[in-house]
């Protein structure tokens, strides 16, 4: 291991190799947690301001196209798994050199992604919007709100970059602050562009790109101006060919998984598009994906921490407190997923209310109805979640990928291709999500305990320990 001399800790970062792990993962996930709120914000509040300012028709439209923006961000966000988890296996193994270098190669890269995204997404906007079936009254509303969104994704990818470089080296803190900054500047310029100068969901649109620009500045001054082993030095970005490979040995199968999931929830989506042609279901629909989306926050911010925390333990080379890990993940999600579906289900009528106060009573019905139905199986998304999260951080994104990718894309769409074949009810379109969870659940747990998963970190790992000294 090289470099070790250099001390390791800087500013905010946590070295997870060492201490209670449960106190560990609370401590690093709180901030994480709070963070992904402000983030979830930024959809939220435009949904809530053209709902409450423009119209039910503007509320669905905007809320229409979150499956594709996660299509897109799904994949960034693959990208940033596997770097962070390579700067965390660095990071844990206190090899400052190959760190530095990880940082370098990460920054290079997604500076040409944001380019290639930003033109690709940009222009296919609206082809996205007819892929999904959008009812003409709200066509264009989606197009022009999308559009203008992609625009500006560069910022959302290059904060996504920047926040799962800290995350990796433990600091939840940094990426916090950035969104808090980043959430109040949207909500008032939200205000500001509906109300004051009436720009719609153009409006909406504009403010999320200069509030996502605002993060993503913040967060790369903070790692230019470190320093720490992990801070950007702009003049010596290069792309390392072996730690690109590695990154992309465990990105690119997260990016899949990310972006396909995501982009097979546009044909739930047209599913629901089709139901009727007045947009109340459609309407619903994204209203409880809007609450839906702040429920499931804390089960995937205890999954990254998870991720951080295997990833740092398998670098210094304890696996056996990589495994305590799970456990304590899972139990803690347990028991924040419990204190949040009761609520939900009590108040599911006022939440759906809330987004949009003049919806009509069949946008109350579908809305309260998807999320009294879908939120008590959040329980099944705990497993699958954690234990992805666990063979990430050991550097195994294969499996989880075709295990989530079998579960949430094929056995999905092949239910819905046949149900509503058999069934009208919008029911059938309902526990869409929880059979999906159900299954992938299941495979993630087989294979966590049966698959040799493990054995194969450490013969890799070995492998690349004797290239990285052969190199030196």
């Amino acid at each position: 291991m090289a470099d070790t001399a250099v001390k390791q800790h800087h500013s905010h970062d946590m070295d997870m190799t060492t201490g209670n792990i449960t106190s560990l993962l609370i401590k690093f996930a709180i901030p994480m947690l709070i963070g992904n709120l402000f983030q979830q914000l930024y959809n939220t509040v435009d949904s809530w301001v053209v709902g409450n300012y423009v119209g039910q028709s503007a509320f669905a439209a905007v809320g229409s196209v979150g499956p594709i923006l996660n299509t897109a961000i799904g994949f960034f966000s693959g990208f940033a798994t596997g770097a962070g988890v390579v700067i965390g296996h660095y990071y844990g193994a206190k090899d400052n050199k190959r760190l530095s270098d990880t940082v370098g190669t990460t920054m290079l890269v997604s500076l040409i992604l944001c380019v290639f995204f930003t033109i690709v997404c940009s222009l296919t906007a609206p082809l996205m919007v007819t892929l999904m079936q959008t009812p003409a009254p709200v066509v264009a509303d989606a197009t022009a709100y999308l559009t203008i969104y992609f625009y500006g994704m560069a910022g959302l990818m290059l904060y996504n970059i920047g926040s799962g470089i800290l995350r990796a080296v433990g600091d939840s803190v940094l990426p916090l602050i950035a969104l808090v900054i980043s959430a109040v500047t949207n909500i008032i310029l939200d205000l500001w562009f509906v109300i004051g100068f009436g720009m719609g969901t153009n409006g909406v649109a504009l403010a999320t790109d200069i509030s996502q620009a605002l993060s993503a500045a913040f967060i790369l001054i903070a790692l230019t101006v470190s320093k720490a082993p992990y801070r950007i030095v702009w003049t010596r970005l290069r792309i390392d060919g072996a730690i690109l490979s590695r990154i992309i040995k465990i990105g690119i199968p997260t990016a899949l998984q990310l972006a396909i999931t995501a982009f097979s929830n546009v044909f739930v989506q047209s599913y629901i598009n089709a139901f009727d042609e007045v947009g109340d279901c459609m309407a619903g629909w994204s209203a409880y994906n809007k609450i839906d989306a702040f429920a499931m926050l804390p089960m995937q911010s205890v999954s990254l921490a998870v991720t951080t925390f295997v990833s740092q333990n398998y670098g210094a080379g304890q696996p056996e407190r990589s495994r305590r890990g799970a456990v304590a993940g899972i139990v803690i999600s347990c028991v924040i997923t419990v204190i949040l579906v009761i609520p939900i289900m009590i108040f599911a009528g006022n939440l759906v209310s809330f987004l949009t106060p003049d919806g009509s009573e069949l946008y109350m019905y579908y809305g309260t109805l998807f999320l009294r139905y879908i939120s008590p199986f959040y329980f099944l998304c705990i497993v699958n979640q954690i234990l992805a999260g666990i063979l990430r951080g050991a550097g195994e994104s294969r499996a989880p990928m075709l295990i989530m990718l079998g579960s949430f894309v094929l056995f999905r769409q092949i239910y819905l291709f046949t149900l509503t074949r058999l069934s009208s009810s919008v029911m059938v379109i309902t526990f869409a999500y929880p059979a999906g969870w159900a299954v992938c659940s299941l495979l993630m747990y087989i294979y966590y305990k049966v698959a040799p998963w493990e054995a194969r970190y450490l013969r890799s790992a070995e492998a690349d320990a004797k290239k990285d000294a052969a190199s030196v």
